[in-house]
């Protein structure tokens, strides 16, 4: 009996200390493991931050160019640019009221698809200027009526636009060229 108590004197210790070890060890490859998982999910998320400001690096300019695009459509509808651009001597009254109104309607199809890159605020500006120009439009021509001339529409047109304090299409070039600025911060 004293043999076996003499080996178990030496057997006991060291499984307690093989018991602890592995305790030990397993222990450390939870906290390793945790560390890992830890690094490889900030890794993950830097990488997607990453990626997320290198497509909108590539979308600056597209949006940009959508924000030009807009001004020159809002540019071109203005009163002043359409009525030189469209009229032509010789035309009545419903024949320049129906050009113009194509005109506009044909350049905003044209750049309808800008829309996906702007604010909704500013593409609701852009519509509204565009259905502005129009009401201003049909309005000069319901007060010269169908007898007139284009030219006599064309002063009712400039009188509209110099009674109002801005024309329609230059408060949504503002609002345009404020979000633009903004991107560019």
């Amino acid at each position: 009996m004293n043999g076996l108590s003499e080996v178990l004197l030496y057997f006991v210790p060291a499984f307690l200390v093989l018991v602890g070890m592995f305790m030990l060890v397993k222990r450390f490859l939870q906290n390793r493991e945790l560390e890992t998982r830890k690094f490889l999910e900030k890794e993950y998320q830097l990488r997607i931050l990453s990626e997320r400001e290198n497509r909108k690096k590539e979308a600056m300019p597209i949006r940009l160019q959508a924000y030009e695009r807009l001004v020159l459509f809002l540019e071109r509808i203005s009163p002043n640019s359409i009525l030189v651009r469209v009229h032509r001597g010789g035309m009545t009254a419903p024949q320049l009221q129906a050009e113009l109104n194509v005109t506009i309607r044909s350049e905003f199809e044209h750049n309808l698809s800008q829309q996906i890159y702007v604010s909704a605020q500013a593409w609701e500006a852009v519509k509204e200027a565009k259905e502005e120009t129009v009401r201003m439009i049909n309005n000069a021509f319901s007060m010269v009526g169908t007898n007139a001339s284009g030219i006599q529409m064309s002063s009712q047109i400039f009188e509209q636009a110099l009674k109002m304090d801005s024309v329609p299409t230059q408060k949504a070039v503002n609002i345009l060229k404020a979000e633009a600025l903004k991107l560019l911060e």
